[in-house]
């Protein structure tokens, strides 16, 4: 296993996650594939095998936080060490909610998927990455973390904790050899279960609502991961002010 690194990603869906895997196999990663769902990431594995690419799914729930360490040991011990963790999990019913209707009980039905486990899936990996003195965390969100958006909260603030941890995590363990980074994306992923999900039944996407290949944010994730030369990228970017 010497001579490969692995990647694992948390939320590895048909859009940024199937990016992903190829973009990262192609340097050479092992891809470690969780989802809740084993049939699809199944197929991804075969896919990825068609294309040189070894790859192995761990199906599991995310939100199951008592199960995150020992999800990472068992990706350690299949693939090896995890040198990059990315975590890009999405609800397909993401809860947007205005602020003005926001209450506790509306963030504590979403603060798991999008607060707590990411933050449990850096910390289960990052004592090991600190030991060997090199990795890298990425955690993926969406542009309500960063800009106030009317109407789409709840979300947005859950995620704006996860962006304030990856950050100041980065500041703590640069001089370790390991890079904390986030990515928060401001369209729809093309190819995604997302589109699929909002588009089923023949429903028609508003045209005027941005779209992204997902290749490009992991071509992004890649440039974060390797050049390491800051902590935070948004896709699309924005205009300037």
């Amino acid at each position: 296993m010497a001579d490969k690194k692995t990647i694992a990603l948390f939320g590895a869906g048909s859009g940024l996650g199937a990016s992903l895997a190829r973009r990262f196999g192609r340097e050479n990663y092992r891809v470690a594939l969780v989802a809740r769902r084993a049939g699809p990431l199944d197929e991804h594995v075969t896919e990825l095998a068609a294309a040189g690419i070894e790859a192995a799914a761990f199906p599991a729930d995310l939100t199951d936080l008592a199960g995150i360490p020992p999800l990472v040991r068992s990706i350690e011990e299949r693939l090896g060490a995890i040198d990059v963790a990315v975590y890009a999990a999405l609800p397909l019913d993401v809860g947007f909610v205005p602020a003005a209707e926001l209450d506790a009980a509306a963030l504590k039905s979403m603060v798991d998927i999008f607060t707590f486990a990411p933050v449990e899936v850096s910390h289960a990996v990052l004592q090991g990455q600190m030991a060997r003195g090199d990795g890298a965390i990425v955690i993926v969100g969406g542009l309500s973390a960063v800009i106030t958006m009317p109407g789409l909260s709840g979300v947005g603030p859950l995620m704006a904790a996860a962006r304030n941890y990856v950050l100041t995590l980065n500041a703590e363990v640069a001089e370790r050899g390991v890079y904390a980074g986030t990515v928060s994306i401001g369209a729809m992923l093309d190819r995604s279960t997302g589109l699929r999900a909002l588009t089923g039944g023949g429903k028609m996407l508003d045209p005027n609502f941005p779209m992204i290949d997902p290749d490009v944010v992991a071509q992004e994730i890649w440039s974060l991961v390797t050049r390491r030369d800051r902590a935070e990228a948004i896709v699309p970017s924005l205009p300037p002010s």
